[in-house]
């Protein structure tokens, strides 16, 4: 246990998942304003420590992109894919839920429900199809890129970032588009 606590004081990343778990169980109690804080707190520590670790000084939306890409490559199992889409809008409401009704009344308790419900199927899908971490682990956009993927998929775009879709065949110089009517 002592080397734990140890570790929460020292190392930013741990201390920073540790808000970011903190606040999931703080909303889980009713606690908004807590989860809130927590939230806000982890993620920007989370961000911090990406930056420094791999380099990252580009703009919003170059990491924006580089989010999106990890996103999609951390999820290319079939089943994983399928139970996120499942997940994430159950995720989505339950968050919703939660801080939008009174603690302890009927919607919110169905709420928690639907919250822990969605997180549950996302971590099956983690552990049993795809194997390995959710994205949120070494990416705190990832938190954004898991809602934005689903968007995507809904409205049947590709969620592959432009960077690794196959390019459009160049025209030449002097050819005109075909224009059909």
């Amino acid at each position: 246990m002592l080397k734990l606590a140890k570790k929460l004081i020292t190392d930013r990343k741990t201390r920073s998942l540790a808000c970011v778990g903190g606040s999931a169980a703080a909303l889980l109690a009713g606690r908004k304003l807590t989860a809130a804080a927590l939230l806000g707190a982890g993620m920007v520590g989370l961000e911090r420590e990406y930056r420094e670790r791999t380099g990252f000084e580009g703009t919003w939306d170059e990491r924006m992109a580089r989010s999106a890409e990890f996103y999609e490559g951390t999820h290319q199992d079939p089943t994983n894919r399928l139970l996120h889409r499942v997940g994430i809008p159950i995720i989505l409401g339950g968050t919703a839920g939660l801080f939008l009704f009174p603690a302890y009344r009927p919607m919110w308790l169905a709420s928690w429900a639907a919250f822990n419900v969605g997180w549950t199927l996302n971590f099956i899908g983690h552990g049993a199809f795809e194997k390995n971490s959710p994205a949120f682990a070494d990416d705190p956009l990832s938190f954004v890129a898991g809602p934005l993927w689903y968007l995507k998929q809904l409205r049947g775009e590709p969620t592959a970032p432009a960077s690794s879709l196959p390019a459009e065949p160049e025209r030449a110089a002097h050819e005109e588009p075909v224009v059909v009517l």
